[in-house]
């Protein structure tokens, strides 16, 4: 059995994905704190989920490309069922809009908010929660 790395504890429960070479700069991004997609050198369209052309102009030229970080609610929904165990609930799954390009989309947990705080259209910032060298996305409100 393995043991737990300091503050693991205080983490949930997650189910981890697998990393392949067409996704491993999204999921290890976060080591450096970036966010990451793939990106259209032809035409600047960002792509998620990865694939190896640009669906707007066709180009096979991609690159891996950091964003800010920043996104909007776009949706939600609150959690309370325990679907996974050691999962605490209530939790928050959303959908968020990455600033740079309409449409840039992800589905991820909001941390660090009261659940009656959450609103659509409320701007978050993403933080990273590590877990055997995968970096998860969250996402957490822009104070200030």
């Amino acid at each position: 059995m393995r043991e737990k790395a300091r503050g693991e504890a205080d983490q949930p429960f997650r189910i981890l994905p697998r990393i392949t070479p067409e996704n491993e700069h999204f999921w290890t991004g976060g080591a450096e704190d970036e966010l990451r997609f793939k990106r259209c050198r032809s035409c600047g369209y960002y792509i998620h989920p990865p694939a190896p052309r640009c669906p707007t102009c066709l180009s096979k030229e991609l690159e891996v490309a950091a964003v800010s970080g920043r996104a909007t609610v776009l949706t939600y929904t609150v959690n309370h069922q325990p679907w996974i165990p050691g999962f605490p609930t209530p939790y928050v799954v959303a959908i968020v809009e990455i600033e740079e390009q309409p449409g840039l989309r992800l589905m991820t947990n909001l941390v660090n908010c009261p659940i009656d705080a959450v609103r659509i259209g409320m701007p978050v910032r993403v933080r990273f929660e590590a877990r055997d060298g995968v970096y998860l996305p969250l996402f957490e409100p822009v104070t200030g």
